[in-house]
């Protein structure tokens, strides 16, 4: 029997993954992920179906990707899993121009994907070679690609195009967006709250390491901050955020950077790392006084509220405030700074329903609902793989 659909998650130092069954439903059968792959790994799994919660380390050092697929792969064995599993859902950061809607990943088309890795040089690399492990794990399982980038193929042109040259945008540079599948998940969940309008006139905040913000238009995205790679927009735990042009030209003119260098200093030592010297992470930075750590986080809320009232342009007004992913659901301080700034536009969020971490934390005559919803990419993942399967048996 190999009704299953095993979904994975990859990221620079992490590998999520779940397991699903279901014909015309997704029912969850197995949660987990492998995190801090950088430094004394973790393998946790979640309790499902009364299965117990596992909490274990792989090791004091660092691990590559191969060992943390290792690990997923010897848990799904143990719970005798792997014969089951007949489709492999992974989520991929960039799909370009031409993949908009969940894709089998055959040889073509890993192809086609390899050529966009300098457009997400942290996670495309990644996300390729965990298909890689996951062929050669299970050679008998269809590998399924569904992309970030898909929700956002769907906008208004002029939200896509450059002020470059024609041929330029013609030839792919272009806005293309990110986050897609948690913003996906997002829409299914507004859906299910306020029926096909989905919220109406809807911002949602992606707050985690990388950060982003997608205005919805009844569930469907109308702009987003994120452009032609995952550098733009909002200051994150260790990327730069939007950034003029001119900076770049100065840093390899002037200073002489090379593009490696460039490109280290623009993922990997910028944001919040590099506006506080201290941490990119949230939770630490929160708790510090230091005046380069509160800068960061100031920094951090006062761009957050200028996208969005960028974003409620674009929309012509807001309905809806939804925060999700890691800083968005369990930062209520974020949360509130971000709703003070936005206040103007009709948001004002209610501080008990806030640090209790209610669905809704707006008040009760708030002009804007406010929300805090779980971001579950594996399930959006499941969903399209499910959906091609249900596309493929119509078309028969």
């Amino acid at each position: 029997m190999t009704d299953a659909i095993l979904v994975l998650n990859g990221g620079s130092s992490s590998l999520k993954f779940a397991v699903f069954e279901g014909r015309d439903d997704l029912s969850l059968l197995l949660r987990g992920s492998v995190s801090s792959l950088g430094q004394r790994p973790r393998l946790r799994v979640v309790p499902v179906g009364g299965a117990p919660e596992i909490d274990r380390s792989l090791g004091d050092g660092p691990i590559d990707i191969d060992k943390a697929f290792a690990a997923v792969a010897a848990l799904l064995a143990d719970r005798d899993l792997l014969r089951r599993i007949g489709r492999v859902g992974h989520r991929i950061v960039h799909g370009g121009r031409d993949f908009t809607e969940a894709t089998l990943l055959d040889g073509r088309t890993l192809d086609a994907l390899r050529r966009l890795e300098p457009l997400a040089p942290i996670h495309q690399q990644i996300n390729l070679e965990i298909v890689a492990l996951a062929t050669g794990l299970l050679p008998q399982a269809i590998q399924v690609g569904c992309f970030d980038t898909a929700f956002h193929a769907a906008r208004p042109g002029l939200a896509k195009i450059y002020g470059l040259p024609r041929g330029m945008t013609e030839a792919g540079i272009v806005s293309y967006g990110f986050h897609g599948l948690s913003y996906s998940h997002i829409a299914s969940k507004l859906r299910e709250r306020y029926g096909a309008v989905a919220g109406g006139r809807t911002i949602v905040a992606h707050l985690g390491s990388g950060a982003s913000l997608c205005a919805m238009r009844a569930g469907a995205s109308v702009a987003t901050t994120m452009g032609f790679s995952t550098l733009d927009g909002l200051v994150m735990s260790t990327r730069c955020g939007a950034l003029d042009p001119g900076i770049v030209l100065y840093l390899l003119q002037d200073k002489k950077l090379s593009a490696g260098e460039l490109t280290e200093l623009l993922y990997e030592r910028s944001g919040l790392l590099g506006v506080s010297g201290l941490s990119g992470d949230m939770r630490t930075l929160i708790d510090l006084k230091d005046p380069a750590a509160i800068e960061a986080v100031d920094l951090f809320v006062y761009r957050i509220g200028r996208e969005i009232g960028s974003l409620a342009a674009a929309l012509g007004g807001l309905d809806t405030l939804v925060f999700t992913a890691g800083i968005g659901e369990n930062a209520p301080l974020v949360r509130e700074r971000i709703g003070d700034a936005a206040g103007w536009l009709g948001v004002t969020i209610d501080h008990d329903r806030n640090r209790r971490g209610d669905e809704l934390v707006s008040v009760a005559d708030s002009g804007v609902d406010v929300l805090v919803i779980p971001t579950d990419e594996e399930r959006a993942v499941g969903s399209q793989v499910l959906g091609r399967n249900s596309r493929l048996m119509k078309g028969r």
